[in-house]
């Protein structure tokens, strides 16, 4: 196929209860990385998948790699169904593990036990608090930040599209900036349910405790780029990863500059793996033009595969 692709993965927030049932069902390939997953973690990832109970899913040490390992699968039944490779991958926050996985840089089982050890050590840090702001200016956005900052430290925790920013800090800076800018013409700040202020330097001793256990993987060299969240640049030497893996878990989440970037280098067509829609939605504002697919259960695989055969066929 002359046009280029990519494969994303989404992150916290996308997960639901009945996830990957019917591709475990389905796709022999998709019940080896759910089995793998459970032997791995030592805890039944699947039926947290497949069953709940929300509250389980819900919680970050369960999110994290429930998401992982549904994503995973999606992106093997995909492979089985139809003969495609990506030119890019990227993952927001959490997927960027899943893009790892798809790029060579590590395979399943050091993906699964280095996505739990990242949860974990996320899961127990509290404190802080987030919020999306919709539809705000740059302008509007830095002012809110500012007035924030007089109160205590806040910083953007996901650049996620050009109309949706996440802000991230102590929880009475991040309520400041929020009705500072709700004040000043800024329509909905949406308060997030999360367990702590993730994205933020909050984060930085679980991405210090992260960086030691990173050093002790083994990492292999990209086969394809990836678009990294910490710069939204191209990534493929294996101890880039490394230095990025514990960064990442403190810094801001890159997303529209990396839609933006692989636009740049020709990516025309993007597949969403994994639970939901969320990313595609994002990709409406960042890239309308660009074609995407998803692939989150069976009905989804098979209409993408269809489309991406005619697609490769030149028809």
């Amino acid at each position: 196929m002359s046009k280029k692709i990519a494969f994303l993965f989404p992150g916290q927030g996308s997960q639901s209860v009945g996830m990957g049932k019917d591709l475990y069902e389905n796709y022999e390939c998709a019940k080896n990385v759910f089995d793998t997953a459970d032997s791995t973690l030592g805890k039944n990832i699947s039926k947290i998948c497949f069953e709940g109970p929300e509250e389980d899913l819900k919680q970050t040490v369960n999110t994290q790699p429930a998401i992982v390992t549904m994503s995973i699968a999606a992106m093997e039944a995909l492979k089985s169904e139809i003969n495609i490779e990506p030119d890019y991958t990227a993952g927001h926050s959490l997927g960027e593990y899943c893009a790892m996985y798809a790029a060579g840089v590590m395979p399943l089982e050091t993906a699964l036990k280095a996505i739990q050890k990242r949860a974990d050590l996320m899961g127990s840090t509290k404190g802080g608090a987030m919020a999306a702001v919709l539809n705000a200016s740059e302008e509007q956005l830095k002012a809110g930040l500012i007035e924030g900052s007089k109160i205590g430290y806040v910083d953007v925790a996901n650049y996620n599209s050009p109309s949706q920013v996440v802000i991230t800090g102590d929880e009475a800076a991040v309520k400041a900036a929020s009705d500072y800018m709700l004040q000043n013409g800024v329509r909905r700040v949406v308060p997030l349910a999360v367990s702590g202020a993730f994205h933020s330097k909050y984060m930085e001793n679980a991405g210090k405790e992260f960086a030691s256990f990173v050093s002790n993987l083994d990492l292999n060299n990209a086969s394809i780029p990836v678009i990294t969240n910490v710069d939204a640049e191209e990534t493929t030497e294996s101890e880039d990863f490394r230095r990025k893996m514990p960064q990442q878990i403190y810094s801001s989440v890159h997303w529209t500059q990396t839609i933006e970037k692989m636009v740049s280098e020709g990516v025309e067509i993007f597949i969403e793996i994994g639970p939901g829609k969320v990313l595609a939605g994002l990709n409406k504002k960042i890239a309308p033009d660009a074609v995407v697919y998803n692939v989150y259960d069976k009905a989804s695989l098979d209409a993408a595969v269809s489309a991406l055969s005619e697609l490769m066929a030149g028809v």
